[in-house]
Order: structure tokens, then sequence, then C-alpha cells
């Protein structure tokens, strides 16, 4: 099944990355430990596996981050 939105955000009071999967109206929420000055395409492997692992297909170039 293909995720609707994959978003990418930095939560900055736990430290860490949080990826945003939204399917329908259900979205999961995961965090990951790549490191603060990670860049884009490290962060879109990481959410783009973390999508897979969820169940989900994802476009990488549609990762959303903000």
């Amino acid at each position: 099944m293909k995720a609707d939105r994959v978003e990418v955000s930095r939560d900055e009071k736990g430290k860490r990355w949080l990826i945003r999967i939204q399917v329908g109206e259900e979205v999961i929420r995961r965090s990951c430990t790549e490191p603060k000055n990670a860049d884009q395409d490290t962060l879109r492997r990481a959410a783009t596996k973390t999508a897979q692992d969820e169940g989900y297909t994802v476009d990488p170039p549609s990762i959303v981050f903000s």
C-alpha cells in the first residue's frame, strides 16, 4: 500500500528526527536517530525504510521536510 504523505521534521524537544507517515486518516509517527546535521538524502532513505518497515511504499522525491 502506498503512503499518502511522508513528512520529516526535527523534534528539538526530543532531539530526534520525527517521521510522520499518513495513509488516509491513519497517521504513524516514528522517531529516527540520524544526527542533527543529517542531509536530506540520508533522511529520505531513513523515511523510506521506516515506511517500508510499516508495510507502506513511498516515492522518495515526494517526502516533505518541515
